[in-house]
C-alpha cells in the first residue's frame, strides 16, 4: 500500500469517526461527472473511462449503506447524451445494461428506474423493466437509476399525465386548472412517493445541475466534488456528508 493511500484510509476513518449519523441525508442524488476527461487525463478510451465509472457505483452504494442512506439517485444518462456519436452510445449503453443487471442481482438494493422509457432502445428498456421488476420486494436502498432522464423532460411528463388523468376522470380543463396545485404535479414525476434529494453531489469541478431534479431539488444541499467520478473515494464521500451535516437547512424560513 502506498503512503499517500495509507493516509487517506486515516484520515476517512478520522471524518467517519466523526460522522453524526443522526444528520446523514436519507436521498442522495449523484451527478456521476467526468468519465470521459478522467480517462484523457489517464491514457485510456472514452469506454473505459465510462466502464470505470460504472464499477465505481457499487463502492458508492456500500458507503451509502454503511451510513443510513436511505434513497440514491445515479445520473447515469441524460436525454442530451442521446445525442452523442453511436460509436460512443452504444458501448456506454452496454456498459449500463450490465450496470443495472449487475444492481438488480447484487440483492441489496431496490432498482427503480427514473427517466423516459421511449427515448431509449428496446434493449435498454426491457433490461430496467427487467431489474425494477425482480428487486420489488427487497428491502435495501431504493437505487433510482436516472436514464435517458431530464429535468424538463420529467416536468412535462408529468403535467402530461396529469391532464390524461384528469380526462380520463372526465375532469374539464377549468375544473382542472382551478384545482392543480404543487402537490398534484409531485404525485406525476418519477419519483412519486420518494423523498427529495437533501443532498446532491456532482463531480468534476462542474457546478451546475444541468436540470437533474429540477423540480425535487428546491431545498436540496448541493455539494460540487473536484475529482472525476471514476476517481471518486470514500473520503470524498464522507466529506460531502461532513459539509450537509454542517449546514443549517432553513426551507425558506
Amino acid at each position: 500500500m502506498k503512503l499517500r493511500d495509507l493516509v487517506y484510509r486515516l484520515y476517512a476513518r478520522r471524518v467517519e469517526g466523526r460522522l453524526d449519523h443522526a444528520q446523514v441525508p436519507k436521498h442522495i442524488g449523484v451527478i456521476l461527472d467526468g468519465n470521459r476527461r478522467w480517462a484523457r487525463a489517464d491514457g485510456r478510451t472514452t469506454e473505459q473511462g465510462h466502464q470505470a465509472g460504472a464499477d465505481k457505483i457499487s463502492e458508492l452504494l456500500g458507503w451509502c449503506a454503511e451510513t443510513d442512506v436511505e434513497v440514491v439517485t445515479l445520473w447515469m444518462l441524460s436525454t442530451d447524451n442521446l445525442d452523442r456519436p453511436a460509436v460512443e452510445l452504444n458501448p456506454l449503453l452496454g456498459i449500463i445494461e450490465n450496470t443495472v443487471r449487475g444492481l438488480a442481482a447484487d440483492g441489496r438494493w431496490r432498482v427503480h428506474h427514473v427517466g423516459t422509457m421511449d427515448l431509449l432502445p428496446a434493449r435498454t428498456q426491457s433490461v430496467l423493466k427487467e431489474a425494477e421488476q425482480d428487486t420489488l420486494g427487497t428491502g435495501g436502498i431504493l437505487v433510482n437509476v436516472a436514464v435517458g432522464y431530464g429535468g424538463r423532460q420529467e416536468i412535462a411528463d408529468a403535467v402530461r399525465s396529469l391532464v390524461l388523468e384528469a380526462a380520463e376522470n372526465g375532469t374539464s380543463f377549468e375544473e382542472l386548472a382551478e384545482t392543480v396545485d404543487v402537490e398534484h404535479i409531485t404525485k406525476h414525476l418519477y419519483t412519486r412517493g420518494q423523498p427529495d434529494p437533501d443532498l446532491i453531489i456532482r463531480t468534476s469541478g462542474e457546478q451546475r445541475l444541468s436540470g437533474f431534479m429540477l423540480w425535487q431539488s428546491a431545498h436540496s444541499e448541493y455539494y460540487f466534488c473536484e475529482v472525476f467520478w471514476p476517481a471518486f473515494r470514500k473520503v470524498d464521500f464522507l466529506r460531502a456528508l461532513r459539509d450537509y451535516a454542517a449546514r443549517h437547512r432553513r426551507y425558506g424560513s
